[in-house]
């Protein structure tokens, strides 16, 4: 049975008037035409027809699609913006007022998607405005590139490309061309201009059931705007072969869609469906522009990533190429004040530059490139350092699963596979690349381990610990204990400034900070180092576990109540403690007190 589907919303019926509400309360270059819930017109702001200097451009057709078409008002693009309710096309009615509201005598272009019921309702209201006088053109989009060229009478379906044919209408018109010309370019935009979609799901419509037609191993190509079936149902693929398949078939499919050939400049369009993170959509837009470039030979001109023409909630992508003839692409990098028009795609001056530029160098040079491999030979304290960090990161691996158990009930789940990446590749660089004859150095070359592989809060404050304590020990190569203990209380210190927590928060520091105070005790106390080393690891211990019953006061645990912390120690904590211990006896058996 579908399940009902989940909307932050009112009354269904009221989403398409609140929406404009809420798009004008937004935006004060716009206005609605005050007749909702039947007329739901969205126009630029104090547009006169009495003053109105230029030609009229609207577009519209059913709701559901935002930001189409009303946010695409505004001076360089759309005078109004048509909508009916969600998938429906807008009455006769709607569109007459739109075109009374902003036509004045330079005339009047609708811009409308091919659609029967946009077809009809916009035709039948250019014939009403004729007779009124009024001197107006329409220009039909129909991009779709996933379907045969004709299906009877129907023929392509209008879908994205529709977004640059607004643009480059509304520039035109801003320009002060006549409806003649205005009318031109933009069939000739739409000529060159192709599209195709790919779904992962179907949009629920508000107040109706989600749908299953799609299973969770299952994507559709050429799937409609309106959740109508496409061209195939076919399994699940990495994206990059999705992206090449979809170009393909714009670009040289038989049915020659559009006009575009090798050595042909275009700009290229990828528009989420509604439900698609813009992390998904940029990596389809990486391969897409490679695929231009490398497999077709095309020059991308520019690139606009984002949500331009939605599906409500759909999940998926679809890619728009069009020829980029200068006259284009003159449009398009034409101002505009439309408020959902993206802006940053073309380059401030001249040639855009290079796309990847060398990471620079750390400017302290004075390292010596030398010091930083493993020494031929070690010394006996360079061999206690080495097995010390061995022993202290493969503790760490070991309790991989056993971190993420925990972290799964207080965080996100992923403190052991995070920890785990540090330690493994320490462990790695242990063998081949740390200074070990020199501690100072050691802990530096960890610090750059570390912060390179280790991602989230965890790897930072691993790095800053290395880091002050390297602070501390530089120029010791042997450090002693007592350097040993004020560079564990530097590192402790360093993560409570930078990090913010302090001793019972709930952090790594509830294990650290009753290690640091028991090893300065019984160094103070006269106790042997390493002895003082094991008795402030079993402190650590005991400190990790008594995370237990704190509540927490940093990091995820924070946003978690505490009722559900209550008998789950900190991850962060018990691997501190874990490692120190694992360390100390690793000392305390290579160097017998």
């Amino acid at each position: 049975m579908a399940s009902q589907g989940k909307k932050l919303i009112n009354d269904p019926n009221d989403v398409v008037t609140e929406y404009i509400e809420g798009l004008v309360a937004t935006y004060p270059g716009l206005q609605y035409l005050d007749g909702f819930p039947q007329i739901k017109v969205v126009l630029q702001a104090n547009v006169s027809p009495s003053t109105f200097d230029k030609v009229a451009v609207i577009s519209g057709g059913g709701a559901g699609h935002e930001p189409a078409h009303a946010g695409y008002v505004g001076p360089g693009m759309l005078t109004a913006a048509v909508s009916g309710d969600v998938f429906a096309s807008p009455p006769v009615d709607s569109i007459l007022a739109a075109i009374r509201a902003v036509t004045g005598s330079k005339g009047c272009v609708l811009i409308v998607t091919n659609y029967t019921g946009d077809r009809l309702n916009f035709g039948l209201a250019v014939e009403q405005a004729k007779s009124e006088g009024y001197i107006i053109e329409m220009v039909i989009v129909g991009d779709d590139c996933a379907l045969p060229l004709r299906r009877g009478i129907v023929g392509r379906r209008g879908l994205a490309g529709t977004v640059l044919v607004n643009k480059v209408a509304g520039a035109a018109a801003a320009a002060g061309l006549p409806v003649t010309e205005v009318v031109a370019e933009a069939k000739h935009a739409a000529e060159l201009v192709g599209t195709m979609g790919v779904a992962l799901s179907v949009c629920t419509l508000p107040g109706q059931p989600t749908s299953g037609r799609l299973g969770t191993d299952k994507m559709e190509l050429g799937l409609g705007i309106h959740g109508e079936a496409g061209a195939a149902v076919v399994d699940l693929q990495p994206v990059d072969l999705v992206v090449s398949h979809v170009l393909n078939q714009i670009l040289v499919n038989e049915a020659a869609y559009v006009p575009i050939t090798g050595g042909s400049n275009v700009v290229l369009m990828i528009n989420g469906l509604g439900a698609t993170p813009l992390m998904e959509l940029m990596i389809a837009a990486r391969k897409a522009v490679r695929e231009l470039q490398g497999v077709h030979g095309l020059a991308v001109d520019r690139v606009y990533t984002g949500s331009f023409m939605t599906s409500l909630d759909m999940a998926g992508f679809s890619i728009t190429v069009i020829k980029s003839e200068q006259a284009i692409l003159d449009r398009l990098d034409a101002p505009t004040k439309a408020p959902c028009w993206p802006v940053g795609t073309k380059a401030s001056v001249g040639v855009r530059p290079p796309v990847k530029v060398p990471v620079p160098l750390n400017p302290s040079s004075s390292r010596n490139s030398e010091i930083v491999s493993r020494p031929p030979v070690l010394t006996k304290y360079g061999f206690i350092l080495e097995a010390a960090i061995e022993a202290a990161a493969k503790e760490v691996v070991s309790m991989k699963d056993c971190l993420n158990e925990w972290d799964t009930k207080v965080g996100d789940g992923d403190c052991g596979t995070t920890m785990e990446r540090g330690a493994t590749a320490v462990i790695e660089d242990t063998k081949n690349r740390y200074p070990l004859n020199d501690a100072a150095e050691t802990l530096y070359e960890m610090s750059t381990t570390i912060r390179s592989v280790m991602g989230g809060t965890s790897g930072i404050l691993y790095a800053i610990i290395c880091q002050a304590a390297y602070t501390i020990l530089k120029g010791h190569s042997e450090p002693t204990p007592r350097e040993w203990a004020n560079a564990l209380a530097a590192s402790i210190d360093a993560v409570s400034k930078y990090g913010g927590a302090h001793a019972g928060y709930r952090t790594m520091l509830d294990a650290l900070i009753p290690a640091s105070n028991t090893l300065n005790e019984r160094l103070d106390a006269g106790d042997n180092p390493v002895t003082a080393f094991v008795t402030s690891a079993e402190a650590a211990m005991i400190g990790a576990d008594s995370t237990k019953n704190m509540r927490a006061q940093a990091g995820r645990s924070s946003y978690i109540s505490p009722d559900l912390l209550v008998s789950v120690p900190d991850p962060g904590a018990m691997a501190a403690a874990s490692w120190y211990k694992a360390a100390a006896l690793s000392v305390a058996s290579n160097l017998k007190p």
